[in-house]
């Protein structure tokens, strides 16, 4: 079973061939094809219900699919394998942290705890290495003195950036964000986008659910429009907002933008 962490970053391309995703006689995807190259910034937007967090949830492994494949780096999901903790699962949690809206912190652990809890029990490390990381990335996402804080004392913003850093601490090479800012106030918000932008920085691809779109302007490399269990749009980020070319997108931006 191959290291996660000797994959290069250039080979770290994620692909969704033909997804498919039913709840009931629900089609939630249909069909959805994408791909997020290497070190590049997608906004995912559209409306609410319209297949965005559960696309992020099928291309991590933490939902089954019923059609299509996905591809992270080397290892491919199929439809077949899917709802399994299979390898190629495994190896595709390895690659891919996911942050969620919620921060989902162990309330009895403290931020550095809760940190280092995933690089003991997954990697094998050392208690000394783990907290070792886990304050250099506490410092990354600008709580270098909240180590001992335990989530009650933490701000919405600062829960999230633990959860950043905590997503962090297992090195991915890429990041899927699941509206990690809609908890929060405007204030909170720019705190965790400014890592967000750090982070692209740094070459990590990222995967990033927002309804920011002030943010999706400003740091993603492409916008893509999914409404209705499809993409009906993707582009740059001026083109799609300032010039969209469908209905839908046009419907969908007057009601966010207005």
């Amino acid at each position: 079973m191959s290291d996660p962490r000797l994959i290069e970053r250039t080979d770290m391309r994620i692909e969704a061939a033909n997804l498919t995703k039913r709840y009931g006689d629900r089609d939630v995807l249909t069909g959805v094809n994408l791909s997020v190259a290497a070190g590049e910034t997608v906004a995912l937007i559209g409306p609410s219900g319209g297949g965005k967090s559960t696309l992020l949830r099928c291309l991590n492994g933490l939902n089954s699919f019923d059609g299509g494949s996905i591809r992270v780096g080397p290892h491919l999901l199929t439809a077949a394998e899917s709802g399994r903790l299979t390898p190629a699962v495994t190896q595709v949690r390895r690659l891919l942290g996911m942050i969620f809206q919620d921060f989902q912190l162990f309330p009895h652990l403290t931020a550095l705890g809760n940190i280092v809890e995933a690089p003991m029990q997954v990697l094998k490390r050392s208690r000394a290495e783990a907290e070792k990381q886990g304050l250099e990335l506490l410092t990354r996402v600008g709580l270098a003195g909240r180590a001992s804080a335990y989530p009650n004392e933490l701000s919405g913003g600062q829960k999230q950036r633990v959860a950043i850093a905590r997503a962090l601490a297992m090195e991915p090479r890429g990041l899927l964000c699941d509206e990690i800012t809609s908890a929060l106030d405007p204030e909170l918000k720019g705190e965790v986008l400014d890592v967000l932008v750090n982070l692209k920085r740094d070459g990590l691809t990222l995967l990033l659910v927002t309804h920011e779109i002030g943010f999706a302007r400003r740091a993603a490399d492409r916008v893509v429009v999914l409404a209705d269990g499809g993409i009906v749009e993707e582009g740059l980020p001026d083109e799609v907002f300032d010039r969209p070319k469908t209905e839908r997108t046009k419907q969908f931006l007057s009601r966010v933008l207005a």
